[in-house]
């Protein structure tokens, strides 16, 4: 059986106006943390609705019964968003660590979606278990931009993924084994925003309960700006499958161990070994290794290696074509691909990867000439991250598509109509108005 000893801490920070973080601690079984957006109403109702469906739906101790509560909690904020327009585009993120089964028995379950984080800590070391699903994330791991830029990048708060923005999310899930010692924090990224991770885990090793360390992360985040809501949990494995039971026994063991290593008749006895090398002891008095050397090539010179032979030339013609090979494979894989951009303000075809591999940079196939203000804002989050197609008529596809939209919503968004009166004597003419009108949606980047 794990059991765990658990501590939370949350604070709306220094700057937002009210809390859209929520998280959820049942002892031994499930802890959470949602870090909600969508305006002043809906991130808060959006954190709050997500683990309130979480904790009912996570009936059963399976890391797929844990991913089944995610899908409905997904759902539940998806169906609510649309019940109000305060509510539309309301969206969260959700980290979560539960105690589950397995045929290997006991582990712990986590599902993941947004950039709020799960990290461990093993001794001196603080490990981030989960990927962040936001937009500067994806660029670091395309090596568009490094961690350190990522850190003051102007769009660091666009998600990728959130629950309740779509009725289908991907998320990511998988398990770890429990070991008693072990600490884990789960925290949204208004405190790994403002606390470094070498502060992080001074705290952790610092605060012997969990409630104490989750309550000082708090204070680190509000002292470094407080510029987000603040969230973190922080869950101790206690004992991990054999309890009380196995740790006295351990304990038993350790202390026999010592008073092994106190009795002189359990040591081993020396061993003596020669103080030279046997192969040197029939050498005569002043012999050195190279004189020996020489007198061994003197006797045998057929002995002597070989500087250069037809096998060391098949070797290397081998390794040369072997390279080229190799780099003729990575050339095609970097460059037999598309993707479809912002660049200079417009929309732009890309032929290679996003951020480039290794050596080989992308290049400008087509600038379409479609200012990026033109572009809907549903397409603007994954035309900034790159948008990949396999072959350049998928890429003009892509774009032929994208300009259809856009002229859909022109031609949605202008109506005009013309009136014209005609009488026999002289009258003053009158004329219709142009209406119309048309919204922009702006998606929510979030504080997450």
């Amino acid at each position: 059986m794990t059991t765990f000893r658990a501590g939370s801490a949350t604070d709306v920070g220094r700057v937002r106006a009210n809390n859209q973080d929520s998280l959820l601690v049942r002892e031994g079984e499930l802890f959470a943390v949602a870090d909600g957006m969508g305006g002043h109403q809906g991130g808060e109702v959006a954190s709050a609705l997500a683990l309130e469906i979480l904790g009912q739906a996570h009936d059963d101790p399976s890391t797929s019964t844990l991913v089944g509560a995610v899908r409905s909690a997904n759902q539940a904020v998806f169906d609510k968003a649309g019940t109000s327009p305060d509510l539309k585009g309301m969206g969260t993120t959700l980290t979560a660590l539960a105690d589950v089964d397995t045929r290997e028995g006991k582990r712990l379950g986590i599902v993941n979606v947004g950039d709020s984080r799960l990290y461990r800590a093993r001794g001196d070391r603080l490990e981030q278990l989960t990927e962040d699903h936001s937009l500067v994330a994806s660029l670091v791991r395309q090596g568009r931009i490094t961690a350190a830029e990522a850190e003051s990048h102007p769009q660091r708060n666009i998600l990728t993924r959130a629950l309740g923005i779509d009725e289908a999310v991907a998320i990511d899930s998988w398990e770890v084994e429990p070991v008693a010692g072990d600490r884990f924090l789960i925290c949204s990224d208004g405190l790994f925003n403002e606390v470094d991770e070498n502060r992080m885990i001074a705290t952790l090793r610092r605060f012997d309960d969990p409630a104490d360390a989750a309550r000082e992360l708090v204070r680190l985040a509000n002292e470094g700006g407080g510029r987000d809501n603040i969230t973190a949990v922080v869950v101790d494995v206690v004992s991990a499958g054999g309890g009380a039971a196995d740790e006295a026994a351990a304990d038993d063991e350790a202390a026999a161990d010592d008073e092994a290593d106190d009795d002189p008749t359990t040591q081993p006895q020396d061993v003596v070994s020669p103080a030279v090398p046997p192969a040197v002891l029939d050498e005569e008095p002043g012999a050195s290794a190279a004189d020996l050397d020489a007198e061994a090539d003197a006797a045998d010179p057929a002995s002597r290696p070989r500087r250069f032979t037809w096998r060391v030339a098949v070797f290397f013609v081998a390794l040369v074509l072997l390279v080229a090979l190799v780099v003729g494979a990575l050339g095609w894989y970097a460059r037999n691909t598309f993707f479809v951009t912002i660049a200079d303000q417009q929309v732009t075809i890309f032929k290679g990867r996003p951020g480039g591999f290794l050596w080989f940079d992308p290049t400008v196939e087509l600038r379409t000439g479609i200012p990026v203000a033109d572009v809907p804002e549903a397409e603007l989050a994954d035309l900034e991250a790159g948008v990949d197609q396999a072959t350049r008529e998928d890429a003009d596809n892509y774009v032929a598509n994208l300009q259809g939209q856009i002229d859909q919503l022109a031609a949605g968004t202008t109506t005009t109509t013309t009136t014209t009166t005609t009488t026999t004597e002289p009258a003053s003419g009158t004329g219709g108005g142009a209406g119309g009108g048309g919204g922009d949606g702006t998606k929510p980047a979030g504080n997450a």
